[in-house]
């Protein structure tokens, strides 16, 4: 009887491992060469600019001789095309610069391996150095919303205003985190992350920070599943999370004296909407607007009613 019972488990835990070594390979996903995806992927007007030694994915498109460009920095696992319908409707009359930040879309791994707010920080202030821009209107989402309130405090002789989009700065508290970034954190599953890609996995995470799941569409999961791929990218992703303080600097925020726009996807389970009245409450003079359907994206869930926003504050 204890034979059968041993073999039985034996039986079992190999099956567990069939399964599991079948998921692997049905899943298995290396990465790719910059050069595999600069032809879908950075088609004109994108560009690669040398930021000290790093080769960066930039688009400059709009009114040239704007004295004063807006600049707009990307998420977590996001790219510069996470801004596309932004700058279409921006750029008949501003110039604006977007770029993927080291570690994710095109531009790919920092060499020295850092991604620490404070590096992002420098990088965007570097990037604008090397574009010859001195003073800039600054937008960001999450990450980017993070690193443009921290240029803002750092140099905020150069920055003119500042645009938050769902943006980091507080201790996040979310009622719901995208797979990706979960596994991105976990020890031992972040090792196989760097092997495998389920697609299945891209859409839920992108999903996850919709406010309505419904206009995530093929496409835009293409896209995802594709920079994600991008040679060293999930490799600096599960770095990026070890170097990251999830507990914010909020004290620093008060600091902020610039014109301030403030929007936030009412259903962001990612970084709740309470965090916006905490922007509202600490930057004096802000202004902000909440869209109760949207998610932790807003400018590319809905790119028309946040640009329509973006525009009379740009305006004012």
């Amino acid at each position: 009887m204890r034979k059968l019972f041993l073999r039985g488990v034996l039986s079992l835990i190999v099956l567990l491992l069939a399964a599991l070594a079948l998921g692997f390979a049905l899943s298995w996903a290396p990465d790719r060469p910059v050069q595999e995806l600069v032809k879908q992927w950075a088609p004109p007007p994108s560009t690669f600019v040398d930021v000290k030694g790093l080769k960066v994915h930039l688009r400059d498109e709009g009114v040239q001789t704007d004295p004063i460009p807006v600049v707009l920095i990307h998420g977590t696992s996001a790219s510069l095309h996470t801004w596309e319908a932004w700058v279409d409707t921006l750029k008949s009359q501003r110039r604006v610069i977007t770029m993927d930040l080291p570690g994710f879309g095109l531009t790919g791994p920092n060499p020295q391996n850092d991604y620490r707010n404070e590096s992002y920080t420098q990088f965007i202030i570097d990037l604008m150095d090397t574009l010859g821009v001195q003073r800039f209107v600054l937008g960001g989402n999450s990450l980017g919303g993070d690193i443009a309130w921290q240029v803002a405090e750092k140099v905020p002789q150069r920055v003119d205003k500042l645009i938050l989009v769902d943006a980091a700065g507080y201790p996040i508290r979310p009622q719901s985190m995208p797979i990706a970034f979960t596994i991105a954190r976990t020890p031992v599953l972040n090792k196989m992350m760097e092997m495998t890609l389920p697609r299945s996995m891209v859409e839920s995470s992108v999903r996850d920070v919709y406010g309505d799941p419904s206009r995530v569409t093929p496409a835009l999961v293409d896209r995802y599943e594709a920079l994600t791929l991008r040679e060293g990218n999930r490799k600096a992703l599960v770095q990026r999370f070890a170097q990251s303080n999830f507990e914010g600097s909020g004290s620093r925020i008060k600091a902020i004296k610039q014109p301030t726009l403030i929007l936030w996807g009412g259903r962001d389970r990612l970084i709740p909407v309470e965090n916006a009245y905490f922007f509202e409450r600490d930057i004096a003079g802000s202004q902000l607007t909440v869209f109760d359907d949207l998610g932790h994206v807003p400018h590319e869930e809905n790119p028309a009613r946040t640009a329509a926003v973006v525009q009379a504050f740009l305006k004012n």
